[in-house]
């Protein structure tokens, strides 16, 4: 085994290696709103997941570059909304233009054209074309600091208000999503993605 301590990694080295590692990861296209100049960010992020269902929480990160806060992070701590969508083939084009840097008054969504959709329980609309979409209001905003104090990673734990399936992935009756219909788009290192495939079941022990 080829050995790392991590005392002796760059921030490069130590993303690389988290980001090859732990794979594959879903992405979270997440729309916001900046309430300054009324537009609407739209930004994927690959360090998110589920962290409760009592309460249904997700965990967002969103990692600072040299320090400077990102606009989504922005948004949700000025405003406690968001809405996280799930990536599949018919908006992976469109979720990968949304990964470009704009100035905080510019909008991803008036830019690449992507049609949205009024949200329930928040302001900030959602992506009408993501198969899964939830509506969500900050929970918990951790601000995660380096050894020297400074801030690093803005965490979010995130309740979901409410969850939308498009019909064609969602089995109804059972209450599934179904897997092999929905077909995401997980996010591995670099430039590269992947589909989700050769399913299989493992029954757990009692």
């Amino acid at each position: 085994m080829l050995h790392y301590p991590t005392k002796y990694l760059s921030s490069k080295q130590a993303y690389k290696f988290l980001s090859g590692s732990i794979i594959p990861r879903p992405i979270a296209w997440v729309t916001t709103l900046n309430q300054e100049h009324e537009t609407i960010n739209a930004a994927p992020f690959s360090f998110f997941n589920a962290a409760a269902s009592e309460i249904p929480l997700v965990t967002l990160s969103i990692l600072r570059r040299n320090g400077e806060i990102k606009d989504t992070a922005r948004n949700i701590i000025e405003t406690n909304e968001l809405v996280i969508h799930l990536v599949n083939d018919q908006v992976v084009e469109s979720m990968n233009q949304t990964a470009a840097s704009l100035k905080s008054d510019q909008s991803e969504i008036i830019l690449n054209k992507i049609e949205t959709t009024v949200s329930k329980s928040v302001t900030v609309p959602g992506i009408k074309a993501a198969p899964i979409r939830m509506e969500g209001r900050l929970h918990q905003y951790v601000p995660v600091k380096n050894h020297e104090d400074q801030i690093i990673t803005d965490l979010f734990i995130v309740e979901i208000t409410d969850f939308y399936f498009d019909e064609a992935i969602f089995d109804q009756k059972n209450e599934y999503i179904l897997p092999e219909t929905f077909n995401p788009i997980a996010r591995l290192a670099g430039n590269t993605y992947a589909h989700i495939r050769d399913l299989f079941d493992l029954k757990r022990p009692d």
